[in-house]
C-alpha cells in the first residue's frame, strides 16, 4: 500500500509539473510565486492549490487531534496564497463547536458529528442554512504507554476499560499478564491519563469501549470524561506529554502525537492483535456508513469490527461549516482552503503526517459539497 501511495504521488507530481509548465505559457506570474489567469484566479506554481482571489484572515478552532494536519495544510496553503492568514487554535472539539455556534469562527474542527441541538444552534449563525459535517481527517486513536522494559503490549477492550475505570491498578495484573505471556511486566502502579477538556477524541475512545466492552464500561460517553480516578491533561498534546514524562502512564490520543512512544496493539478477536497504523485505521474507516442527510456527511463507525488488520479504535475529524449563510468576507478563503484539503494533494499530506485520508467515495462527496457552499 505504501508503494501504491508513492506511485500515486509520483504520478500526481508529474501531472502537476506538466500543468505548471503549461500554465506558465498561458498566464502571467506575480511576485508571490503564483500564476494568475485571465479571470484573476491564481494557482500556486507546482501545486493544485487554487487561491481564487481569496484574501483576509480565517479564524478557526476545534479538534486538537487534527492540529498537526491543519498546521501542515496551512503551511502549504498560505505559501501558495499569501493573501490569506489562517489561525486554527486547536482548543478541542467542544471549544470549536461552541465557537462555531457563536459565530466567532469561519469553520470548526470536531472529532464528533454535530448533535441535533448543535445543528439547531448553528441556524442562528448560518443565515438560511445550518451547520454540516464534512469528514476530512481520519486516524487511529492510539493508546500510548510508558512501562519500563516493555515496548510491545497487547490489550483487549475489557482490560482497557478496567484500566481507565481504575479497576485494574497495577501493570503486573493477571488480566494484562494473560494477554502478554512473554512480557516482563513490573509491579508498578498504572497512571491512566484522560482529557481534561471536552474532546471528540474522548468521545470516540469511549464509544469504542461502550461498543466493544459493554459489560466493563457503564458510562454513557460523550466529549467530557465521566469515569472517576486517573489524571487529566488538556488536549491531545497535553496527554501525550504526560504519558512520556510519567513512569507507569497510559493515555489516548491521535497517532500523530505518539511519536517516540510505544503504543498498544488491540486484541479485537482477529487472527492477530492489530497495531495502530494509518493503513489499519483506513481499513476500519472504509467500513463506515454515511448517516448524515442532505449536504451533511456524518459517518457511523464500526467499533466492533473483527476484520483482520482493521484497527477499530478510530476517529474521523469533521470540518464544521454552514451549508448556506457563510459570512461573505470569509467564504472565498474558506472554500479555497477546504477545496485544497479535500483535494488529492491535500489528502496525500495526511499520510505524510500519520493521519489516514478519507476513502475515495467519501471524499468525492465532500468535494462536491465544498463547491456548493454559499
Amino acid at each position: 500500500m505504501k508503494l501504491q501511495r508513492m506511485n500515486r504521488r509520483a504520478l500526481t507530481l508529474g501531472a502537476l509539473a506538466v500543468s505548471g509548465a503549461l500554465a506558465l505559457t498561458a498566464c502571467g506570474s506575480d511576485d508571490t510565486g503564483t500564476d494568475t489567469g485571465a479571470d484573476g484566479s491564481s494557482t500556486a506554481a507546482n501545486s493544485s492549490i487554487k487561491c481564487d482571489g481569496a484574501k483576509g484572515q480565517l479564524l478557526a478552532d476545534g479538534s486538537s487531534a487534527q492540529k498537526n494536519a491543519i498546521d501542515a495544510w496551512v503551511k502549504a496553503f498560505t505559501a501558495a496564497c499569501p493573501g490569506v492568514q489562517i489561525n486554527y487554535k486547536g482548543g478541542g472539539s467542544g471549544a470549536g463547536i461552541t465557537a462555531f455556534t457563536q459565530g466567532t469562527v469561519a469553520f470548526a474542527g470536531s472529532d464528533s458529528a454535530l448533535k441535533p441541538e448543535e445543528v439547531t444552534a448553528s441556524k442562528e449563525v448560518c443565515t438560511g442554512g445550518q451547520g454540516i459535517d464534512l469528514p476530512m481527517v481520519g486516524g487511529p486513536v492510539a493508546v500510548g504507554f510508558n512501562v519500563p522494559g516493555v515496548t510491545d503490549l497487547v490489550l483487549d477492550a475489557p482490560t482497557l476499560a478496567k484500566i481507565f475505570d481504575s479497576k485494574i491498578k497495577n501493570w503486573d495484573d493477571a488480566a494484562i499478564k494473560a494477554l502478554n505471556p512473554t512480557a516482563t511486566l513490573p509491579n508498578l502502579k498504572i497512571q491512566p491519563f484522560h482529557r481534561s477538556d471536552e474532546s471528540g477524541t474522548t468521545d470516540n475512545f469511549t464509544k469504542y469501549l461502550i461498543a466493544a466492552a459493554p459489560d466493563n464500561w457503564k458510562y454513557e460517553g460523550g466529549k467530557a470524561w465521566q469515569a472517576e480516578g486517573g489524571q487529566s491533561a488538556p488536549q491531545s498534546s497535553g496527554v501525550a506529554q504526560q504519558v512520556k514524562a510519567t513512569e507507569g502512564a497510559i493515555g489516548y490520543f491521535e497517532l500523530s502525537y505518539a511519536k517516540d512512544m510505544s503504543t498498544v496493539s488491540l486484541d479485537t478477536g482477529a487472527a492477530t492483535p492489530v497495531k495502530a497504523t494509518i493503513d489499519n485505521a483506513t481499513k476500519a474507516i472504509a467500513d463506515a456508513k454515511v448517516v448524515g442527510t442532505g449536504a451533511d456527511q456524518a459517518l457511523e463507525l464500526n467499533y466492533t469490527t473483527k476484520a483482520d488488520g482493521a484497527y477499530p479504535m478510530v476517529l474521523v475529524t469533521y470540518e464544521i461549516i454552514c451549508d448556506k449563510g457563510n459570512k461573505a468576507d470569509t467564504l472565498p478563503a474558506t472554500k479555497a482552503f477546504l477545496r485544497y484539503i479535500a483535494s488529492e494533494e491535500g489528502q496525500e499530506i495526511l499520510t505524510e503526517n500519520d493521519y489516514a485520508p478519507m476513502p475515495d467515495d467519501i471524499i468525492a462527496k465532500v468535494r462536491t459539497t465544498v463547491e456548493s457552499l454559499s
